[in-house]
């Protein structure tokens, strides 16, 4: 084998670690980026919740919020998502297309409890929240030439995996009827919940190596090579949640929270393997493999929202909350130290990420109300911009939402809600080079069961 057909081998090696690299070295969360509350009554009204929060997933809007529910409160909330990706290549024409993947989870999960000390109306709660979601499959293929050897890669890309927290909430009554504060206790802990997500990178290649480049060959030598790489990270932090609600008077209340920035502990974890074939050569592969094992870090930012509610009447009330997140804090330090950015893979000094600025409005209308047989049918919708941080300036994503339930007599309420998320030409900072980007179709469902005084 002469050092010309080293060399092509050597080009062909560049080309996979740069689209592997690429792929593997920013962190994108396909779902929302943001930190967002659950429950479907929320979502219904666009997520506009941050000064309504007055059920039991207030815990992840607001905690001071909580002080509202009067009776103890049992919640179970379930979501389902189908996600649309439709990828464009520029440079790569043959490799664009649409891809799609669908799940369901327990959305949140939670008991409330309140009760009077000291003169003072309090409450306490401990609830689960599942809050980001990895899910993507990539299938696509790659053709080119470097230099006089042709090739033709097969890519299967997924990812998948979660991020929630357990939570302990405690809420206190300040100024009777008018001013209440509480704080949720959050942990990040993979030990107790399935903190953790992984990517896989399988390709095959099938290429032509110029017989210009073999002296002994007449005709080019075909080549065929498998590559299977797993990259799996585990996730362990605390942070604070703080919130106050304050009801001015019958028509207007006001709300904030603060999440405050955290730093986790990462285990990442890597495993690599590849076989090259020459079947006109030898029917034995070479073989490369690897493996190791870092403790890492992850610096969350820390994001802050303010809401309020207009009451119009007694059945129909407008929300509007905006909401910022510092993800130009978002920082990750490996075991050498060195700090990058988990959206570029760039050195933060070098890396340009931009603060998030959500916008949620939303409305909710008691569509039919019976006091004497306490039966309550609402209807719900809202619309927001839910922008994802990306290099440079954030991506655009908007969507609106609709919802419905039913209520009987303080002793549950069924909700559910849909709810649309899209953006279009998002995603340019995943694949530098290739001028790639992606339009992405988002569809949630949520379901709510609230039970009060269990």
């Amino acid at each position: 084998m002469n050092s010309k057909h080293i060399k092509n081998i050597a080009i062909i090696g560049i080309v996979l670690c740069f689209l592997s690299e690429a792929l593997a070295g920013p962190i994108e969360i396909p779902s929302t980026f943001n930190p967002v509350g659950s429950g479907a009554r929320a979502m219904g009204t666009g997520g506009a919740f941050i000064a309504v929060a007055d059920d039991a997933t207030a815990a992840s809007w607001n905690p001071g919020g909580l002080i509202q529910l009067r009776k103890p409160e049992l919640s179970l909330v379930t979501s389902g998502f189908y996600r649309g990706e439709d990828l464009n290549f520029g440079t790569h024409p043959e490799a664009s297309g649409s891809n799609t993947v669908s799940g369901a989870n327990i959305n949140y999960l939670s008991a409330a409890w309140p009760f009077e000390l000291l003169n003072y109306n309090m409450i306490v709660s401990l609830s689960y929240q599942h809050l980001f979601d990895f899910s993507r499959e990539w299938d696509f293929l790659l053709t080119g030439r470097v230099g006089p050897t042709s090739y033709r890669d097969a890519w299967q890309y997924e990812q998948s995996g979660s991020l929630s927290a357990v939570g302990f909430s405690y809420c206190v009554q300040v100024i009777p009827e008018h001013l209440s504060a509480g704080f949720t206790l959050n942990f990040w802990e993979d030990s107790i919940t399935d903190n953790e997500w992984e990517q896989k990178y399988k390709k095959i290649r099938q290429g032509l190596l110029s017989a210009a480049d073999i002296p002994t060959a007449s005709n080019s030598e075909p080549f065929t090579e498998h590559y299977n790489r797993t990259e799996s990270y585990t996730f362990s932090g605390f942070n604070i949640n703080l919130g106050i609600l304050w009801d001015i008077n019958d028509k207007w209340r006001i709300g904030a929270v603060l999440k405050t920035p955290f730093t986790a502990d990462v285990t990442y974890k890597r495993h690599a393997y590849s076989e090259k074939y020459y079947p006109e050569r030898s029917e034995i592969p070479i073989i490369n493999a690897g493996e190791y094992e870092n403790d890492e870090e992850l610096e969350m930012p820390m994001s802050y929202g303010i809401g309020v509610v207009y009451h119009f009447s007694e059945e129909l009330a407008f929300s509007g909350d905006i909401y910022k997140t510092h993800w130009d804090d978002f920082e990750y330090t490996d075991e050498k130290g060195r700090k990058t950015s988990p959206l570029t893979g760039k050195p933060m000094e070098e890396s340009r990420t931009d603060p998030t600025y959500q916008v949620r409005l939303g409305a909710e209308y008691l569509l039919f109300k019976d006091e004497k047989r306490g039966m309550v049918v609402p209807v719900r919708c809202g619309l927001f911009y839910d922008p994802a941080p990306a290099e440079n300036s954030p991506d655009d994503y908007y969507g609106f939402s609709i919802g419905s339930g039913f209520t009987l007599n303080n002793r549950f309420s069924l909700d559910m809600a849909y709810q649309f998320r899209y953006g279009n030409d998002t995603g340019e900072y995943i694949l530098k080079g290739m001028e790639f980007s992606q339009d992405v179709q988002e569809h949630m469902f949520y379901l709510s069961l609230i039970v009060y005084s269990f």
